[in-house]
């Protein structure tokens, strides 16, 4: 049933359900939009209103054709929404389902695309602070890109910093999904544009080798791995790309490259990528839980298993999912 946000905007057919709110396909004075309505109890708290009200400027300032344009922001009574452009497709995550890896060319054109798009962020000033295959969809509609890639666009931009505001948060819990945390959240620091590389390139990771270089067991020891351990090689890919992987998962965020870098360094790649299939590698063997001698790790905010599932994109006919950890 078709609702009214605020006096712009009509919320017509729910597109899916994550953990902050809803999306809605909606309808506004210039067309479709898509619509993302936080949770009543985020909308009724005052202090994360004062927080909506204070990024207004920067995500509405954030203009890149790799970025879902955030519109407007709506405070109307107990309604707290986002109104984004609508993108015509899926998100990556269920292409990577689909697919379970994807060819190099294709993975590398898509993750350049969006370290395009948190060049223009940071830039800007704004830190993603959830970069995952969730938030990247793919543009149906566009022009095909190398390896038959469609074009990215990253979405989700300023939901993880509004919801993580000290009252909603504990200093023992951590805003974020465990597989892509930079070591840096981990323990504790203030999150800066270097963890949004960090995310990146164990996205990139994923793509190639169909799963990420830390995840696997409890939340717990996910967030160990990252402080502790070293990414293990991935066979079959030049060496000049892997080694920009390294980089950009060093644990030093003063190591990694600029989002700026990467994307130039990463479409440098693409030549020698071309016609690559899919890395054949084998899926680590499951960690082990931790025992009542190993406490686990400061545990993320509402915490994932193993493996997420698809995740709702802005997009009509997408699957909807009820195991995003931060939101939709």
């Amino acid at each position: 049933m078709a609702r009214k946000i605020g006096s712009r905007y009509t919320a017509n057919q729910i597109l899916g359900r994550g953990s902050a709110g809803t999306v809605w396909l909606g309808e506004g004075p210039e067309g479709p939009v898509a619509i993302k309505l936080l949770r009543e109890d985020l909308s009724s708290d005052q202090e994360l209103v004062g927080r909506f009200v204070q990024e207004r400027t920067a995500l509405l300032g954030l203009e890149h054709p790799h970025i879902v344009t955030v519109r407007d922001l709506v405070v109307d009574g107990n309604d707290l929404a986002l109104v984004m452009d609508l993108v015509r497709g899926t998100d990556l995550r269920t292409r990577l389902e689909r697919e379970r890896r994807l060819a190099p060319e294709a993975a590398v054109a898509i993750v350049a695309d969006v370290a395009d798009a948190l060049a223009a962020a940071h830039r800007a000033g704004v830190v993603h602070r959830d970069v995952k295959p969730e938030n990247v969809l793919l543009d149906m509609q566009g022009p095909l890109g190398p390896g038959g890639a469609h074009p990215a666009l990253l979405t989700d931009f300023g939901v993880a910093k509004l919801i993580d505001a000290p009252r909603r948060t504990r200093a023992t819990k951590i805003i974020g999904t465990p597989d892509y945390l930079a070591p840096e959240i981990v323990e504790g620091l203030p999150p800066r544009a270097a963890v949004d590389i960090y995310a990146l390139a164990t996205v990139l990771y994923e793509l190639l080798a169909g799963f990420t270089p830390f995840g696997g067991g409890h939340p717990g020891a996910v967030l160990r791995r990252h402080v502790t351990e070293t990414v293990v090689p991935l066979p079959g890919i030049p060496e000049e790309l892997w080694q920009l992987i390294v980089q950009c998962l060093a644990k030093a965020p003063a190591s990694r490259l600029r989002a700026s870098e990467l994307a130039a360094r990463l479409r440098e790649q693409l030549p020698s990528l071309a016609g690559l299939p899919p890395l054949d590698v084998d899926e680590p063997e499951p960690a082990e839980q931790p025992t009542e001698a190993e406490p686990a790790a400061a545990a993320p905010e509402r915490a994932e298993t193993v493996r997420r599932r698809g995740a709702v994109s802005l997009v009509p006919g997408a699957r909807p999912d009820s195991n995003r950890d931060t939101h939709t």
